[in-house]
């Protein structure tokens, strides 16, 4: 009626053409309008999140070093082409990592006990020296979960000590208190193969289970970890050494990098059963980074993937424990000058089979706290370890692991506990109990 009324009957013939017209011209502007309203949108969840980010104490629980690090050929100081080293922590807001003084499961002998020792006293003496003498003005070691706050408030970042592998104890003991003295404040009971403390979750070439959980002598360990003030850490161990653990610890425990089983079913990741376990005892779960253990890949990317490690002349595990430390370093520089390439070829896998990405580490984020509650979740990526996904490939990109927790609706609160304060929480109380037990609490 309107456009009868307004237009003479001459002109509405030429209605339509006029609207087809207008429209040419105004869909355009509408799409540009919606696309400037998406990208504002975006700045403003982009600038919300680094807010979130700078002003959270940000802790990775699992980083890999080698055994010449902090060495003229490998500086954390000044830059590596790792994925961890101070530059990229401060690129990414990384405020502390542990670096892990990992040592390969060997020989349950005197000699091998002593080999183990000396290995890990290596990446000890590098992480101090790399705190205390090569570059002090920039990075701590922290002794106390109270220390990590006190550090970033001087504008330095921090180093925990983790060791990988209960090995490294072999049958002694004391050795607990010697390294907690060198600044340990985790320790992996297990690593690929059981040992003399508990059984792997990935035994090598062993019975699948040869104490049933503890041995005799892990449980005098789990004891005494409790006592000294030292985390219990179950990433690697077999799913009756984790019940055996949260049936006799003290103190909350720790798994240090860790994913969903339900998400992914490898021996490596917690059930169900053992998540809420964790959750009653009041520790943390670290979510690891390792896209093998985010997501169960099909057959024919496997085979690819080894086919090409084979190409690469990438060993085993076993095979790199079997060289002599000169023999390690030589092969891991020449890893490490491979590594464009590699990368390069490995992302034609990766077009072809869509490898685990940052979205579905926050999926294992999500799942844990959708079962056990957001208190029980944080962030152990194990980069340089097999760690790193696209999107949050290194400690660089950490910001990105924000940006997706504020994206999917995670609050402020929730985004710091996940990065650090769920595990100062379960350190300060280790702390506590531990000074109760030497108090001679019961």
């Amino acid at each position: 009626m309107f456009l009868r009324s307004f237009f003479p009957a001459s002109m509405r013939a030429g209605i339509p053409l006029l609207w087809g017209g207008l429209a040419s011209v105004l869909l355009p502007w509408a799409a540009w309008g919606q696309q400037t309203r998406q990208q504002a949108s975006e700045q403003e969840l982009l600038a919300r999140a680094r807010a979130i980010h700078q002003a959270a104490i940000t802790i990775d629980t699992h980083v890999d070093i080698p055994f010449n690090w902090a060495t003229p050929e490998v500086n954390p100081c000044t830059g590596t082409d790792m994925r961890v080293d101070l530059p990229k922590m401060r690129a990414g807001g990384v405020d502390m990592v542990f670096p892990a003084v990992y040592v390969g499961q060997g020989p349950r002998t005197p000699e091998g006990y002593a080999q183990a020792k000396e290995s890990a006293l290596t990446k000890f003496r590098a992480v101090h020296r790399a705190a205390e003498e090569m570059c002090p003005e920039l990075v701590e070691i922290a002794y106390r979960a109270d220390d990590v706050a006190r550090i970033v408030a001087k504008g330095k970042m921090v180093y925990g000590l983790g060791i990988e592998n209960g090995y490294v104890i072999g049958k002694d003991l004391s050795l607990l208190k010697t390294y907690y003295d060198l600044g340990v404040r985790y320790i992996t009971l297990t690593h690929s193969g059981n040992n003399d403390i508990a059984d792997s979750s990935t035994p090598r070439g062993e019975p699948a289970e040869e104490w049933g959980g503890l041995s005799p002598f892990g449980k005098e360990v789990v004891r005494e970890m409790n006592r000294l003030g030292i985390m219990i850490d179950v990433s690697h161990v077999s799913d009756n050494t984790v019940r055996d653990v949260l049936a006799l610890s003290r103190a909350p425990i720790i798994a240090s990098h860790s994913g969903a089983r339900a998400l992914a079913d490898v021996p490596r990741n917690l059930n169900d059963e053992l998540l809420k376990g964790i959750q009653r005892n009041g520790g943390v779960v670290q979510v690891v980074a390792l896209a093998g253990y985010l997501q169960v890949d099909p057959p024919e990317r496997r085979q690819a993937l080894q086919a090409l490690r084979e190409e690469f002349g990438f060993l085993s595990q076993a095979q790199v424990r079997a060289l002599s430390p000169e023999e390690r370093a030589a092969y891991e520089a020449r890893m490490r000058e491979l590594r464009p390439r590699y990368e390069a070829r490995l992302a034609e896998l990766d077009a072809r089979w869509p490898p685990a990405s940052l979205k579905t580490f926050v999926d294992h984020i999500d799942y844990i706290k959708n079962l056990v509650g957001i208190d029980h979740v944080g962030i152990g990526s194990d980069f340089d370890g097999g760690g790193g996904v696209p999107g949050f490939n290194d400690a660089s990109e950490a910001l990105n692991v924000t940006v997706e927790l504020l994206r999917r609706g995670y609050t402020e609160e929730e985004i710091h506990k996940i990065w650090g304060g769920n595990f100062l929480r379960v350190w300060r109380e280790v702390e506590r109990v531990a000074a109760e037990l030497q108090k001679g609490g019961h």
